[in-house]
Protein backbone atom coordinates (compact mmCIF):
# COMPACT_ATOMS: atom_id res chain seq x y z
CA UNK A 1 0.00 0.00 0.00
CA UNK A 2 1.47 3.04 -0.89
CA UNK A 3 0.73 6.86 -0.55
CA UNK A 4 1.10 6.87 3.48
CA UNK A 5 -1.32 5.27 5.61
CA UNK A 6 -3.95 8.01 6.05
CA UNK A 7 -7.35 7.86 3.79
CA UNK A 8 -8.85 11.05 3.33
CA UNK A 9 -12.34 8.90 3.02
CA UNK A 10 -14.55 7.64 5.82
CA UNK A 11 -15.78 4.41 3.77
CA UNK A 12 -17.87 2.54 6.45
CA UNK A 13 -15.64 -0.72 5.64
CA UNK A 14 -12.42 -0.31 5.85
CA UNK A 15 -9.80 -0.05 8.65
CA UNK A 16 -7.60 1.74 7.40
CA UNK A 17 -6.76 5.15 9.77
CA UNK A 18 -8.96 8.48 8.34
CA UNK A 19 -7.43 11.68 8.71
CA UNK A 20 -4.94 14.52 7.30
CA UNK A 21 -2.81 12.32 5.23
CA UNK A 22 1.66 13.19 5.18
CA UNK A 23 3.25 14.46 2.49
CA UNK A 24 3.82 12.38 -0.26
CA UNK A 25 7.18 10.35 0.12
CA UNK A 26 8.89 10.20 -3.30
CA UNK A 27 11.38 7.62 -2.14
CA UNK A 28 8.61 5.11 -1.88
CA UNK A 29 8.42 3.99 -4.66
CA UNK A 30 12.03 2.71 -5.01
CA UNK A 31 11.37 1.32 -1.27
CA UNK A 32 8.40 -0.44 -3.05
CA UNK A 33 10.59 -2.11 -5.99
CA UNK A 34 13.35 -2.98 -2.85
CA UNK A 35 10.74 -5.04 -1.24
CA UNK A 36 9.15 -6.63 -4.24
CA UNK A 37 13.14 -7.61 -4.91
CA UNK A 38 13.67 -8.89 -1.27
CA UNK A 39 10.56 -11.15 -1.22
CA UNK A 40 11.61 -12.70 -5.09
CA UNK A 41 8.31 -11.46 -6.45
CA UNK A 42 7.20 -12.56 -9.91
CA UNK A 43 3.63 -10.47 -9.27
CA UNK A 44 3.16 -7.62 -6.84
CA UNK A 45 -0.57 -6.27 -6.40
CA UNK A 46 -0.12 -2.24 -5.41
CA UNK A 47 -2.79 -0.55 -3.53
CA UNK A 48 -3.38 3.27 -1.72
CA UNK A 49 -4.82 5.10 0.63
CA UNK A 50 -7.27 7.65 -1.03
CA UNK A 51 -5.35 10.71 -1.74
CA UNK A 52 -8.20 13.48 -2.19
CA UNK A 53 -5.93 15.88 -1.30
CA UNK A 54 -3.64 16.06 -4.50
CA UNK A 55 -4.87 16.64 -7.37
CA UNK A 56 -4.15 13.71 -9.01
CA UNK A 57 -5.57 11.12 -6.11
CA UNK A 58 -2.00 9.92 -5.96
CA UNK A 59 -1.77 8.64 -9.74
CA UNK A 60 1.91 10.27 -10.18
CA UNK A 61 3.04 7.93 -7.17
CA UNK A 62 1.29 4.52 -9.07
CA UNK A 63 3.11 4.92 -12.11
CA UNK A 64 6.80 5.88 -10.51
CA UNK A 65 6.14 2.61 -8.59
CA UNK A 66 5.04 0.60 -11.60
CA UNK A 67 8.12 1.73 -13.12
CA UNK A 68 10.58 1.50 -10.29
CA UNK A 69 9.50 -2.31 -9.83
CA UNK A 70 10.24 -2.73 -13.55
CA UNK A 71 13.18 -1.01 -13.24
CA UNK A 72 14.71 -3.24 -10.39
CA UNK A 73 12.76 -6.80 -11.16
CA UNK A 74 12.19 -6.37 -14.96
CA UNK A 75 10.11 -9.68 -15.49
CA UNK A 76 7.67 -8.81 -12.36
CA UNK A 77 4.09 -8.20 -13.27
CA UNK A 78 2.20 -5.48 -11.88
CA UNK A 79 -0.99 -5.03 -10.76
CA UNK A 80 -2.42 -1.92 -9.69
CA UNK A 81 -5.41 -1.18 -7.04
CA UNK A 82 -6.67 1.64 -7.66
CA UNK A 83 -8.86 4.48 -5.91
CA UNK A 84 -11.70 6.66 -8.23
CA UNK A 85 -9.23 9.88 -8.80
CA UNK A 86 -12.25 11.54 -7.88
CA UNK A 87 -13.25 10.84 -11.67
CA UNK A 88 -9.87 12.39 -12.96
CA UNK A 89 -8.86 10.98 -16.46
CA UNK A 90 -5.87 12.54 -16.29
CA UNK A 91 -4.72 10.98 -13.32
CA UNK A 92 -6.00 7.45 -15.12
CA UNK A 93 -3.95 8.66 -18.19
CA UNK A 94 -1.07 8.67 -16.26
CA UNK A 95 -1.28 5.07 -14.52
CA UNK A 96 -2.22 3.57 -17.51
CA UNK A 97 0.34 5.13 -19.12
CA UNK A 98 2.68 3.56 -17.22
CA UNK A 99 1.56 0.18 -18.11
CA UNK A 100 0.61 -1.96 -15.54
CA UNK A 101 -0.38 -5.39 -16.17
CA UNK A 102 -3.61 -5.06 -14.60
CA UNK A 103 -5.61 -1.89 -13.79
CA UNK A 104 -7.89 -2.96 -11.00
CA UNK A 105 -10.73 -0.42 -9.36
CA UNK A 106 -13.17 -1.86 -6.90
CA UNK A 107 -16.46 -1.87 -6.93
CA UNK A 108 -17.38 -2.57 -3.79
CA UNK A 109 -21.22 -2.37 -3.39
CA UNK A 110 -24.61 -2.12 -5.91
CA UNK A 111 -25.78 1.15 -5.66
CA UNK A 112 -28.33 1.73 -3.25
CA UNK A 113 -25.90 1.36 -0.66
CA UNK A 114 -22.98 3.50 -1.80
CA UNK A 115 -23.68 6.27 0.89
CA UNK A 116 -23.72 3.74 3.53
CA UNK A 117 -20.76 1.76 2.29
CA UNK A 118 -18.75 4.25 0.45
CA UNK A 119 -18.76 7.73 1.04
CA UNK A 120 -17.28 10.13 -1.38
CA UNK A 121 -17.80 7.74 -3.64
CA UNK A 122 -20.38 7.72 -6.23
CA UNK A 123 -21.31 3.85 -8.36
CA UNK A 124 -21.20 5.70 -11.86
CA UNK A 125 -17.88 7.43 -11.23
CA UNK A 126 -16.22 3.97 -10.41
CA UNK A 127 -17.93 2.54 -13.64
CA UNK A 128 -16.50 5.10 -15.85
CA UNK A 129 -13.22 4.85 -14.64
CA UNK A 130 -12.91 1.24 -15.55
CA UNK A 131 -14.53 1.87 -18.61
CA UNK A 132 -12.05 5.14 -19.43
CA UNK A 133 -9.02 2.79 -18.39
CA UNK A 134 -10.09 0.10 -20.88
CA UNK A 135 -10.55 2.40 -23.52
CA UNK A 136 -6.84 3.97 -23.17
CA UNK A 137 -5.40 0.35 -23.12
CA UNK A 138 -7.50 -1.95 -24.66
CA UNK A 139 -4.91 -4.86 -24.60
CA UNK A 140 -4.51 -4.06 -20.56
CA UNK A 141 -7.15 -6.46 -18.29
CA UNK A 142 -9.36 -4.62 -15.66
CA UNK A 143 -10.70 -6.00 -13.01
CA UNK A 144 -12.80 -4.82 -10.28
CA UNK A 145 -14.98 -6.49 -6.68
CA UNK A 146 -17.88 -6.28 -4.65
CA UNK A 147 -18.26 -7.34 -1.15
CA UNK A 148 -21.78 -9.27 -0.38
CA UNK A 149 -23.16 -9.40 3.17
CA UNK A 150 -23.65 -5.94 3.59
CA UNK A 151 -27.60 -5.68 2.53
CA UNK A 152 -27.72 -5.91 -0.84
CA UNK A 153 -29.86 -8.34 -2.93
CA UNK A 154 -29.31 -10.96 -5.58
CA UNK A 155 -30.83 -8.71 -8.12
CA UNK A 156 -28.90 -6.07 -7.72
CA UNK A 157 -25.60 -7.69 -7.34
CA UNK A 158 -26.28 -9.44 -11.05
CA UNK A 159 -27.07 -5.55 -11.85
CA UNK A 160 -23.48 -4.68 -11.08
CA UNK A 161 -22.34 -7.79 -12.31
CA UNK A 162 -23.71 -6.87 -16.20
CA UNK A 163 -22.69 -3.02 -15.81
CA UNK A 164 -19.14 -3.95 -15.28
CA UNK A 165 -19.23 -6.28 -18.21
CA UNK A 166 -20.60 -3.66 -20.27
CA UNK A 167 -17.85 -1.18 -19.69
CA UNK A 168 -15.61 -4.84 -20.82
CA UNK A 169 -14.33 -5.35 -17.14
CA UNK A 170 -12.47 -8.65 -17.53
CA UNK A 171 -11.59 -9.72 -14.27
CA UNK A 172 -14.33 -10.47 -11.33
CA UNK A 173 -13.83 -10.99 -7.72
CA UNK A 174 -16.45 -11.02 -5.26
CA UNK A 175 -15.91 -11.98 -1.13
CA UNK A 176 -17.98 -11.73 1.78
CA UNK A 177 -17.91 -8.82 3.78
CA UNK A 178 -16.01 -9.34 7.42
CA UNK A 179 -16.79 -6.44 9.99
CA UNK A 180 -12.77 -5.36 10.95
CA UNK A 181 -14.31 -3.74 14.93
CA UNK A 182 -17.39 -2.94 16.18
CA UNK A 183 -17.44 0.42 14.82
CA UNK A 184 -17.70 -0.77 11.50
CA UNK A 185 -20.48 -1.37 9.45
CA UNK A 186 -22.09 -4.57 10.63
CA UNK A 187 -22.53 -7.86 8.57
CA UNK A 188 -25.97 -8.08 7.85
CA UNK A 189 -25.37 -11.41 6.68
CA UNK A 190 -23.35 -14.75 5.82
CA UNK A 191 -23.97 -15.77 2.04
CA UNK A 192 -23.54 -19.28 1.63
CA UNK A 193 -21.07 -21.07 -1.17
CA UNK A 194 -23.80 -22.11 -2.97
CA UNK A 195 -24.71 -18.13 -3.74
CA UNK A 196 -21.06 -17.56 -4.58
CA UNK A 197 -20.87 -20.37 -7.44
CA UNK A 198 -24.41 -19.01 -9.12
CA UNK A 199 -22.48 -15.35 -9.02
CA UNK A 200 -19.37 -17.18 -10.67
CA UNK A 201 -21.34 -19.12 -12.96
CA UNK A 202 -22.98 -15.88 -13.80
CA UNK A 203 -19.82 -14.09 -14.21
CA UNK A 204 -18.28 -16.31 -17.12
CA UNK A 205 -21.72 -16.94 -18.68
CA UNK A 206 -21.74 -13.01 -19.55
CA UNK A 207 -17.77 -12.95 -20.76
CA UNK A 208 -15.56 -12.21 -17.79
CA UNK A 209 -12.14 -14.07 -18.45
CA UNK A 210 -11.90 -14.71 -14.81
CA UNK A 211 -13.95 -15.14 -11.56
CA UNK A 212 -12.93 -16.11 -8.14
CA UNK A 213 -16.34 -15.89 -6.07
CA UNK A 214 -15.95 -17.09 -2.26
CA UNK A 215 -16.22 -15.94 1.59
CA UNK A 216 -12.60 -15.52 1.29
CA UNK A 217 -12.11 -13.79 -2.11
CA UNK A 218 -10.57 -11.08 -2.08
CA UNK A 219 -8.87 -8.38 -4.49
CA UNK A 220 -5.70 -9.87 -4.98
CA UNK A 221 -6.81 -13.25 -4.09
CA UNK A 222 -4.89 -15.89 -6.74
CA UNK A 223 -4.25 -12.39 -8.64
CA UNK A 224 -1.63 -13.88 -10.74
CA UNK A 225 -3.67 -17.06 -11.91
CA UNK A 226 -5.90 -14.56 -13.61
CA UNK A 227 -3.98 -13.53 -16.07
Amino acid sequence: MILGNMCTRRCGFCAVQKGAPLPVDYDEPRRVAEACAALGLKYAVITSVNRDDRKDGGAELFALTIEAIRDRIPGCKVEVLVPDFQGSHQAMELVMNAHPDVLNHNIETVPRLYRQVRLGARYERSLDMLAYAKQLRPFVPTKSGLMLGLGENSSEVEQVIRDLRVRQVDILTIGQYLRPSPKHLPIIRYVPQNEFDEFKRLGYQWGFSHVESGPLVRSSYHASDAV
